[in-house]
């Protein structure tokens, strides 16, 4: 039984087993950028953004109207013309789509780490600052905490739907660092080599070895 446990936990622990993981893991941050960035396209997604925007000190200046926002929220799934109109007039949907691009831009260049490893460096430095600016809306945005409606249970640390939503992005950001950590020992690794003369290379294997743990 201890050999078994020994042996799986060996595979598990494995150098092979590691590329694995931050191959997963690069390729869940792309997928999330993707999928969240083509949603920025449709109007609902962009209707829902609104409340982080309008009281985000370096996003506000997009919209036209950033003041105005809590008057013409709607749900998601639900229609209503007129606030469709003001949303257009606030560059609700222009802003939106500027952002999808940008996410888009970032889930691409973090895929390219698949064969490019400067071009994943780039990805994973974004993906790992983006959640920078999401995680503010915890301090920027009102409808990140419940509000007080009666409830005993309002405001820290109780978070809404909005708030839990921006929280899941401390994950996105331990998952960027730990493509960051990997992606620039491959850089320096490939450093090495390319320095290291062939009648030396065996004399410096060793470092090789180092930069790979």
């Amino acid at each position: 039984m201890n050999a078994i446990l020994t042996n799986t936990l060996g595979l598990i622990a494995s150098s092979r087993s590691s590329r694995i993981g931050i191959g997963a893991t690069r390729i869940a941050i792309a997928i999330v950028f993707i999928w969240i960035g083509l949603l920025k396209f449709v109007p609902y997604e962009a209707d829902s953004i609104t409340p982080f925007v309008a009281n985000s000190p370096v996003m506000s200046f997009f919209y036209a109207h950033p003041e105005e926002y809590k008057q013409h929220l709607t749900k998601e799934g639900e229609l209503k013309p007129e606030e469709r109109a003001w949303q257009t007039e606030n560059h609700t949907y222009q802003f939106s789509d500027g952002l999808g691009t940008v996410e888009l831009i970032i889930a691409a260049l973090t895929l390219s780490g698949f064969f490019s490893k400067w071009g994943g460096l780039a990805g994973a430095a974004l993906s790992f600052a983006t959640p920078i600016v999401t995680l503010s809306f915890l301090i920027t945005t009102p409808e990140a905490w419940v509000p007080a409606l009666g409830d005993a249970q309002h405001g820290f640390p109780y978070l809404s739907g909005a708030g839990r939503l921006v929280l899941k992005d401390t994950v996105i950001m331990a998952g960027a660092w730990l493509i960051i950590v990997d992606t620039a020992r491959a850089i320096l690794k490939d450093r090495v080599v390319a320095k290291t003369p062939i009648a030396d290379f065996v004399l410096s294997d060793d470092i090789v070895t180092r930069l790979h743990k």
